[in-house]
């Protein structure tokens, strides 16, 4: 049992005993929505599965020490209270394809946690969001150029697990994640690419998995 299963099924020891509204109860508990905490507890191989990394483990273990003391790792940044006045963007685990797709688990993160001004949030997103509900994740790949490039930081609004228009989602399909624009046709719905040099395409909307709303991206870029 690798690290990652040894987390779910401790997840899932934490929901089965606090029985039902458990995963409820979790989900308030450490500021996510509940169905982020129930792709924790999909089995691998199941797609939209989310993996318990060290970022959530650190959280989980502040919440639940006792179902999570012994394995969590807390870094410095995690141990902190988020400032007055600012809000904290957690990471959502692994890195976004902006290519052919990227699993999950391939790439570092270029950030893991971000701070930023209320009043900055606000005019980015014009609303201030409830906690945990704006994760940030890395862009991988050139096909979402020159709108996202390789590497960039893009927010990413969880609570759109949903297709609400035509838009950029975080979308997993066929086991690999990316950052894509969806459009809805009349002979079905459309993953489009910003670069025009990759070809867009039809999916089966029910092999489809939308992670949630691509809103702002932020980059480190050469002068």
């Amino acid at each position: 049992m690798d690290k990652y299963e040894q987390r779910r099924a401790q997840l899932k020891a934490l929901a089965d005993d606090l029985g039902r509204g458990g995963v409820a109860a979790i989900a308030a508990k450490i500021g996510k929505d509940a169905s982020y905490v129930s792709r924790m507890l999909y089995e691998p191989g199941k797609a939209g599965r989310k993996r318990i990394g060290e970022d959530t483990l650190a959280t989980l273990a502040h919440a639940f020490p006792d179902h999570f003391g012994d394995g969590r790792s807390v870094s410095p940044v995690l141990a902190t209270e988020t400032p007055p006045g600012y809000v904290r963007f957690h990471l959502l685990e692994g890195a976004a394809g902006m290519g052919v797709g990227v699993v999950n688990q391939d790439f570092p993160e270029v950030m893991q946690v971000m701070e930023v001004a209320e009043w900055e949030v606000r005019r980015k997103l014009g609303f201030l969001p409830r906690p945990g509900q704006i994760q940030i994740i890395t862009g991988r790949g050139p096909s979402m150029r020159p709108k996202i490039e390789d590497g960039d930081i893009v927010w990413i609004d969880t609570a759109v697990d949903y297709f609400d228009g035509d838009d950029y989602y975080l979308i997993s399909y066929d086991g690999e994640t990316q950052i894509k624009m969806l459009q809805k046709r009349v002979d079905g719905m459309y993953v489009v690419s910003a670069n025009p040099d990759f070809k867009e395409w039809r999916c089966e909307p029910d092999e489809l998995s939308i992670q949630g709303r691509a809103l702002v991206h932020a980059g480190f870029r050469r002068f």
